[in-house]
């Protein structure tokens, strides 16, 4: 294959490569999805201004777990289950409704707005212990035994909700 071709191939999957991945990327970095609600065709059947009204879901992503953690002392690891978090958000809500106004025919608007909040979550664990220590020097190199130890780690969830409430002229 002669140089010039070979550039040429090269470019052309260059050019291939970025067109792919800038079309992947506003996909990917997406945190909701919207949801709207369409009541045009009531508006229009009804001759009738009504609230807009639309949502919003958040895409919740999982994250990677935090492994075992081994502890000197102990027969088995700390964290036997690990705590898995998931990182997404609370679904978002919008509503915009026409309020009459009282000295005239002009709508005005109200408006109630909640949007998408990030959320963390880390599912419960479990860390175990053996009823056995480690081995013993002193004991001719047998562990001696001791009282199982369970314990749960605990759920955790985070998040900071917020809302809107908005009023003024037009729609």
């Amino acid at each position: 294959m002669k140089p010039t071709t070979r550039r040429t191939l090269a470019a052309v999957i260059t050019g291939v490569a970025a067109a792919v991945g800038a079309a992947a990327t506003p996909a990917a970095a997406v945190d909701t999805v919207p949801v709207p609600v369409p009541l045009d065709g009531v508006e229009k059947s009804l001759n009738v201004e009504l609230p807009k009204l639309g949502g919003e879901i958040p895409l919740p992503m999982p994250g990677a777990p935090e492994g075992p953690q081994y502890v000197e002392g102990r027969l088995l690891p700390e964290r036997v289950i690990p705590q898995l978090p998931v990182s997404g958000g609370l679904p978002g809500a919008g509503l915009h409704a026409p309020l009459p106004h009282l000295l005239g025919d002009d709508f005005d608007h109200v408006g109630v707005g909640a949007p998408a909040s990030d959320l963390r979550t880390l599912a419960p664990g479990l860390s175990v212990d053996a009823p056995l220590t480690a081995p013993n020097a002193d004991n001719f190199g047998l562990p001696e035994p001791k009282l199982p130890q369970v314990g749960v780690l605990t759920p955790v969830l985070q998040t900071v909700p917020a809302a809107n409430l908005v009023a003024g002229p037009g729609l």
